[in-house]
């Protein structure tokens, strides 16, 4: 059975909507996923925030209560009957259990059992990885596997293949577009 390594943030369930939110709110900004051209969210907000834009990711509940994309969940459920899929996420510390919750709760068919923290995705064992940083899909495909990005104005620059969304990658890996 192949294995897909599957990220969460950005992928899974959407992070930018409630972290860009903290920020606008306080910053009276409009930052939105879709004006991030590249990876360094710093660059993006006002001055007087910098890389504060950064401390939003610890504050607590965060990560427990982002919303699933669209189609997430269930295609997931579908898919973990072809395939062994790992959760491989970066996080920073104070979101690990957080992380494990929301997996027990939204994909308790995949479970925290298969729920990875890692910086370094490439050194993860599976056929492919479906993320949306920009790193990450670089490493994991110079290994010579395939990265797969979920499409971001910010990961652009990668040439990788990419989805729009959870039916595209579904479509894609049922028709053997990738020879997975």
């Amino acid at each position: 059975m192949k294995t897909l390594c599957i990220d969460m943030d950005s992928v899974i369930c959407d992070l930018m909507s409630d972290w860009h939110k903290r920020y606008n709110s306080d910053y009276d900004d409009d930052l939105s996923f879709e004006k991030l051209k590249c990876w360094n969210s710093e660059k993006y907000v006002k001055p007087e925030c910098g890389m504060k834009i950064y401390d939003y990711l610890n504050e607590p509940g965060l990560f427990l209560h982002l919303n699933p994309l669209p189609n997430a969940l269930e295609v997931l459920e579908r898919l973990h009957h072809k395939y062994d899929l790992l959760i491989v996420t970066s996080s920073v510390s104070t979101a690990f259990r957080e992380k494990e919750r929301w997996i027990e709760k939204h994909l308790p068919f995949i479970g925290k059992r298969n729920l990875i923290f890692s910086h370094r995705k490439n050194m993860i064992c599976g056929d492919l990885l479906f993320d949306d940083a920009p790193h990450n899909l670089r490493e994991f495909s110079a290994t010579g596997r395939l990265a797969v990005a979920m499409d971001y104005p910010y990961n652009r620059e990668v040439d990788v293949p990419r989805v729009k969304n959870w039916l595209e990658f579904e479509s894609a890996l049922n028709d053997k577009s990738w020879g997975i």
